[in-house]
């Protein structure tokens, strides 16, 4: 996953351009053309949204914006990759000026040892996956 971490400017909801919505585009062709990318989306700032923390039973819900930008995230792609390198290598062809991206591999169920995850649960698991999947593409 590629992590887009929030600015100032997108946490104050500023649009991007004409142009960098353009360059975006030709980006994510790029990626879609080689068949590396499953998902990826912009997000509105955190004024729009929520937080739900757990303890226990309880659940408390706060409402956005939040304070510390630096540890928002504005967008995200979700690309399949033979390894880190190559995700860092797409990573370095997002046309951004100014900004950061994080890079973090998402979880496949062949990560976690039988004990934690036993193989009826592993399977149950690949089956809502590949359901998702499925869906994704209609």
């Amino acid at each position: 996953m590629m992590i887009v971490k929030a600015t100032e400017d997108s946490e104050a909801g500023a649009m991007p351009t004409k142009e960098m919505i353009a360059e975006m585009g030709q980006y994510n062709e790029r990626l879609a053309k080689a068949g590396v990318m499953l998902a990826g989306d912009g997000l509105h700032p955190s004024s729009r949204g929520a937080r739900v923390s757990y303890s226990g039973s309880r659940r408390t819900v706060t409402d956005g914006p939040f304070a510390e930008t630096k540890e928002l995230i504005a967008g995200f792609w979700i690309i399949q990759v033979k390894d880190r390198d190559e995700a860092l290598e797409w990573a370095r062809r997002i046309p951004f000026e100014d900004g950061e991206v994080e890079i973090r591999q998402i979880f496949e169920t062949s990560d976690f040892p039988a004990d934690i995850l036993p193989p009826e649960e592993a399977a149950r698991e690949e089956a809502l996956r590949d359901e998702l999947r499925r869906k994704a593409q209609q």
